[in-house]
């Protein structure tokens, strides 16, 4: 798999690197509304299955982070999960996400994982997301069928 590259000024930086302050703007700004916090982030930071150098960002020439994805790694099974995945509204179609899931596809072999897993919710409605994952080399495996009572 090439080395992803990002269009020019911007540049990847783990949670580790950026801090949570700008992890929460990140999701507040990409999923708006939303009611993420300082505390859902420590939250999350105190799962046992986070890694701070798993947690990706792309940080825009003025300083946003403008894209950002967490993978959970399972070390039993050489798997990680990307989950969420996310683009800031005002840097979206610059090939940012395109760019981000390879480069921790390359992080995530690194730290022993060996498949790659994305779960596109609501594809149907989201066909962009999709898009972004058969690019990348993603290929569907199974559908969710949602069941009500």
């Amino acid at each position: 798999m090439a080395q992803p590259v990002l269009p020019d000024g911007f540049g990847f930086r783990t949670a580790d690197e950026a801090g949570p302050e700008a992890a929460v703007r990140d999701h507040v700004d990409t999923w708006a509304p939303s009611t993420y916090s300082a505390r859902g982030c420590a939250g999350v930071r105190a799962t046992a299955t986070y890694r701070g150098e798993l947690h990706l960002l792309v940080e825009a020439p003025d300083g946003t982070m403008a894209a950002s994805t967490i993978m959970w790694l399972d070390e039993a099974n050489g798997s990680v999960e990307f989950e969420p995945v996310g683009t800031h509204p005002d840097y979206r179609r610059l090939g940012l996400g395109s760019a981000m899931l390879p480069h921790g596809m390359h992080r995530a072999r690194a730290a022993g994982a060996t498949r790659a897993t994305v779960a596109c919710l609501g594809a149907v409605g989201h066909p962009e997301a999709r898009g972004l994952f058969y690019g990348v080399g993603f290929r569907e495996v199974s559908r969710d069928a949602p069941l009500i009572r």
